[in-house]
């Protein structure tokens, strides 16, 4: 049978530093105002132009320079906001010492437009620190641009057929399948954002020895009979068994072709429908379910085979015919046509990965589980073999997935008997959580779920730290209306106000969202979003540790009050950016 599918979250900190709150707004430091702001995504830039400066001052060939400058957040927040090695990086290439370079790229920073201070480190860092009201034109972005604050365009142009989940419409989907089900809707979500094209499509396995072996069960059932002992069992194939039955009261009478045809095209018919069921109840949704079994009676299996012998990429060997898949790195040849005339599996994906490509799509993306290793070499030789280029075709392998409860493993359904399905996990924890817990791990690893642990509304639980974190910071928003307190205009708010350490550090946070989705895109890795959501919902656990935002008794608000209200607006609207990214809902009240 082919199937295509297969940390707790930080606590709130501790950090209780001198109260700011009553400080007097002439009391706080008031940073100098800049004629240009400086966000993160563009201090790389800058870093780079400075460094082609100083490089041109002294005659040195700027070319040594990389593309990409790279611009880091330090771990100890106290060594500067940002750094750089890109002294070290070229120093030698240029012939200088890494720290001369080091200096005269200090100099020239500091003296850019919202650079606070830039300070060389060991052998050859730089260590920049942003001015807070050049910070702050993060949080202006963030509120101009809303829920399109994040994406991008690297991918623009892009078609992407993305097929994930495809089970086998012979039971319910198990716990491999809705990874793939998580995994694959927030893949498809983060490469939309970043501009691609993407059509979600299932893979509907409808021919083949697994069929015949589901139809042989359901006729086992209906007649009272057990499970054939390759077969399917559990109670879901009686209840098939009982509905194919009530739709063709007669359909055991039939002669033995006719009834396995009723029973085939009624029950298969039933298990996909629930199967599609149980997905959109899960927010999965696709664009496209492609029948397998298409392949064969348009005659696209035997037109491309036909095609394939004719160009001498099949050769006959044993009476059947093989693949020169090792010709193109694959571990052995496959074969396409058995001895015994049937079509072997592959000849369905050669003519499937023809179809995709004809109908435009640039780049082929199959999510397979942990017994699918092979495909790899496999898909990426019939890609060059059809006359593409390998890189159309890419796969993804998920690992396995295990329940957990008091201790122990879960291994058992109550309905499909032999596993744990998506509706037994989405019973015991719910959509959110167990959305959320999927794909907040990179699909190489394999994950043990703690069903107790997603039970609890507790900082423990990851999803319920991400989610309070959005509804504290909603219910902040309704306290400030209630009060009669309304955001101002953006050109009205002196966001160089934020400059608490706190204040900084969850500009900083929220700024990183578009290069943290960016990156999940290209690696094809959303636990990077999930990730980031826990990092922000620390950050701004933290900061509303220190900071009061809202006047308390009959205090009037100031102007750090609305600066910090912008703050957390900008604060809820990343939380939920991301979260609607992994398919989880951004709640207002928990």
């Amino acid at each position: 049978m082919k199937c295509r599918t297969t940390a707790p979250g930080p606590s709130p900190s501790a950090y209780a530093p001198a109260h700011i709150e009553g400080e007097p707004v002439t009391e706080r430091r008031r940073p100098r105002t800049y004629t240009r702001r400086v966000t993160p995504s563009a201090l790389a830039d800058l870093v780079r132009s400075s460094a082609v400066t100083v490089l041109e001052a002294r005659g040195l060939d700027t070319g040594v320079l990389p593309e990409q400058v790279t611009v880091e957040r330090p771990r100890n927040p106290e060594h500067g906001d940002y750094a750089t090695n890109v002294a070290l990086q070229v120093a030698k290439k240029v012939g200088m010492a890494p720290r001369e370079l080091a200096d005269a790229l200090a100099a020239e920073l500091a003296a850019a437009d919202g650079v606070e201070s830039a300070e060389v480190a060991g052998p050859g860092f730089l260590n920049l620190r942003l001015a807070a009201d050049a910070q702050g034109e993060i949080v202006n972005r963030v509120l101009a641009e809303g829920e399109a604050f994040g994406r991008g365009d690297a991918l623009a142009g892009t078609r992407i057929n993305l097929e994930f989940v495809s089970a086998n419409p012979t039971g319910p989907i198990h716990l491999g399948g809705t990874r793939w089900a998580a995994v694959g809707d927030a893949l498809g979500r983060v490469l939309s954002a970043q501009g691609a094209e993407v059509t979600r499509e299932y893979y509907f396995n409808d021919a083949g020895a697994q069929i015949d072996r589901f139809v042989s069960s359901l006729l086992a059932a209906a007649q009272g009979q057990p499970a054939p002992e390759d077969g399917y069992a559990g109670a879901y194939i009686d209840e098939i068994a009982k509905a194919v039955l009530a739709e063709e009261p007669g359909a055991l009478s039939l002669p033995e072709n006719e009834c396995r045809e009723t029973f085939r095209r009624i029950g298969v018919g039933l298990m996909f429908e629930e199967i599609k069921q149980s997905l959109h109840e899960f927010g999965t949704d696709f664009d496209v379910f492609f029948h397998e079994d298409s392949l064969h009676s348009s005659g696209k299996v035997a037109a491309v085979v036909e095609e394939l012998k004719e160009t001498g990429a099949l050769y006959e060997s044993e009476g059947a015919w093989w693949m020169r898949t090792t010709d193109q790195g694959d571990d052995k040849d496959r074969v396409v046509i058995k001895s015994d005339g049937d079509p072997a599996y592959i000849a369905g994906d050669i003519a499937y990965l023809r179809d995709k490509v004809e109908r435009g799509f640039g780049l082929c993306i199959y999510m397979l589980g942990a017994d699918h290793h092979g495909y790899i070499g496999r898909l990426k030789a019939t890609a060059v073999t059809l006359g593409y280029d390998a890189d159309v075709v890419e796969v993804l392998i998920g690992q396995m997935v295990n329940l957990v409860s008091g201790g122990k493993p879960v291994r058992m359904s109550k309905r499909a008997g032999t596993v744990v399905t998506l509706e037994d996990l989405v019973e015991a924890v719910g959509v959110d959580a167990a959305r959320y817990e999927l794909t907040r791990y990179s699909v190489d690893s394999s994950i043990d779920i703690d069903l107790d642990l997603l039970r609890k509304h507790t900082n423990e639980n990851p999803v319920f730290y991400v989610q309070y974190a959005h509804a504290r910071l909603a219910s902040l928003q309704r306290n400030a209306a209630e009060l009669g307190i309304e955001r101002k205009p953006a050109d009205e708010v002196d966001l160089g106000l934020l400059s608490h350490p706190r204040e900084g550090d969850l500009i900083r946070t929220i700024g990183e969202f578009p290069s943290v989705l960016a990156k999940a895109a290209e690696l094809r890795e959303p636990h990077r979003i999930a990730r980031y959501l826990e990092s922000l919902a620390s950050a701004y656990h933290k900061f509303y540790d220190v900071a009061r935002v809202l006047p308390q008794g009959d205090e009037e608000p100031t102007d750090l009050t609305f600066a910090r209200l912008a703050l957390c607006e900008a604060a809820r609207q990343v939380l939920a950016n991301g979260l609607s990214l992994l398919g989880v809902s951004a709640p207002e009240r928990m």
